[in-house]
């Protein structure tokens, strides 16, 4: 009990320590007496038991004034500080105006206010106080470690670029403003989560964003109220138009020149430290039936590759609620030797095909699942060797007979050829949903469910733009939905984005 009692006083000692110094309120700025700022702020970062805080107290010699410097180690460039920033200023030899015209950093401001100084000193950037001066010099000195630029993992295309996004904000600004060398590129800066002060960016050209998009999508991240948000994944499912549909209304993407050609038809493009992909919106059903090499392909074969992808998403979606819906309500459509055949086959499975349809998807979902989650170098063998294994060793014990083993195979085959991750969730997941629209009433319920999804997806909407546009409702565009234009003849952007100029050919009148 007294160990308890001493616990608890304990406790309460730490707990006054660490609200000693509060966080400073908005509005709330430096007082530019240098010890009094320099205390707070070392009680705010508990210095010197936070050894990831720096404070280094020196004299300007140049101005006969006391400073006190504080950086974070772990996100900024030490030897920059102590080249660049420090040295400069306690040389004896030279007389300093002000600190701006003494330092040799790239970037300097000046802040009063300290809630939005402390916001800049926790991204990497230094923090300069100087005795009598009542605001405080932001340098920029961050440097964040992180990977190189990689090829894309999961957008791979044969003629493009093999660039991808990383998880550091400046450098995928960087690889997006290589491609687009205007003016008119413009970059915002938000932030979210209260406690962990993330940083948003949102991408656009000034002259080509649609306005009420801008206002929308600024409106949803400024109005997200937890703590942390981390990276945009999390993000995404708070500014997404409906949380709980299967449907996804933002696109996301590892291609920086992917994200650029979106820029320049008029949509924005929001990226974020932590994240190596980016988000695009307004989104339509047609964004995530595109990829990449549509269009760095030539006309024909960027044409023939959409037909392969339109095949297979109906392919993944109807192969195995039509051998259901065939088989239990509509033997008539099947040929007599070919339904012999799988009659035949079905002799001596126990199951009915429903069932046996429903435990080899789940089969096949659980091998695919496991190839992505085991390690890399053995992951494909697992999948190969597990899908034939686990096959053969079922029609051998009359388990499932080899027709519906054949169908799951191709359905789940043809899955792979949709290049969108989010798109690929909702065709697997809907596969069921069909599934059971067919065990239950045949090829009528197979109709009754598309018809359905169809209206469904022409009442949704992203960022206020009709989710199935410009085919419905019909907007002017290039024509760029199912199959693509030649390159010369897509003249316009897409009027859906609002963009304030839909015209793309620079010759052509406006």
């Amino acid at each position: 009990m007294r160990f308890f009692n001493k616990r608890k006083r304990h406790e309460g000692a730490l707990g006054q320590d660490d609200s000693a110094a509060g966080k400073p309120s908005s509005g709330q700025t430096f007082s530019g007496n240098i010890h009094r700022d320099t205390d707070y702020i070392k009680q705010l970062y508990s210095y010197p038991a936070n050894v990831d805080f720096m404070v280094r107290e020196f004299t300007i010699f140049g101005m006969g004034r006391k400073a006190a410097l504080f950086y974070i180690p772990s996100l900024t460039d030490a030897k920059l500080v102590d080249e660049d920033i420090i040295r400069p200023l306690i040389t004896k030899e030279m007389a300093i105006q002000d600190v701006p015209s003494a330092v040799y950093v790239s970037a300097i401001n000046a802040e009063q206010e300290m809630r939005k100084a402390f916001q800049e000193l926790n991204t990497g950037d230094t923090l300069l106080l100087v005795d009598g001066i009542t605001h405080a010099y932001i340098m920029k000195t961050a440097k964040t470690a992180g990977r190189n630029v990689e090829k894309p993992q999961n957008e791979t295309t044969l003629l493009g670029p093999k660039e991808s996004f990383v998880e550091k904000s400046g450098e995928n600004i960087s690889l997006i403003r290589k491609k687009i060398r205007s003016e008119d590129f413009t970059v915002e800066k938000m932030t979210v989560g209260a406690r962990s002060n993330n940083e948003v960016f949102i991408i656009y050209n000034k002259e080509l964003a649609s306005s009420r998009v801008l206002a929308e999508l600024r409106e949803r991240i400024g109005c997200i109220s937890k703590d942390a948000v981390q990276n945009l994944s999390l993000l995404i499912q708070h500014i997404e138009d409906r949380k709980r549909s299967l449907v996804p209304t933002i696109l996301q993407t590892e291609r920086p020149d992917r994200a650029a050609s979106y820029i320049e038809d008029g949509y924005v493009v929001v990226i974020m430290n932590n994240s190596p992909f980016a988000i695009v919106a307004p989104a339509t059903f047609w964004s995530f039936f595109h990829s990449a090499d549509d269009h760095y392909l030539r006309f024909i074969y960027g044409n023939f590759t959409r037909l392969l992808r339109i095949i297979a998403i109906f392919i993944t979606l109807f192969t195995s609620s039509i051998y259901i819906s065939i088989t239990n309500y509509h033997v008539e459509m099947f040929p007599t030797d070919l339904l012999l055949a799988i009659a035949g086959a079905r002799e001596i499975v126990p199951l009915p095909a429903i069932l046996e349809l429903f435990l080899l998807e789940i089969a096949f979902e659980l091998i695919r699942e496991a190839g992505i989650r085991v390690p890399a170098p053995i992951g494909p063998t697992i999948g190969i060797v597990g899908a034939l294994i686990l096959g053969q060793a079922a029609v051998e014990a009359n388990v499932v007979s080899p027709i519906v083993v054949i169908v799951v195979a191709l359905s789940g085959l043809s899955s792979f050829a949709i290049n969108d991750v989010n798109l690929s969730y909702t065709i697997r997941i809907a596969r069921f949903v069909f599934l059971l629209s067919a065990g239950l009433a045949g090829i009528f319920g197979m109709v009754c469910c598309f018809m359905a999804c169809v209206i469904y997806l022409s009442s949704i909407k992203s960022f206020g733009v009709p989710y199935m546009a410009p085919m419905t409702p019909n907007y002017k565009s290039s024509g760029d939905t199912v199959f693509r234009k030649l390159l010369t003849n897509e003249r316009f952007r897409p009027g859906f984005t609002k963009s304030k100029d839909l015209t793309k050919d620079t010759g052509q009148n406006k």
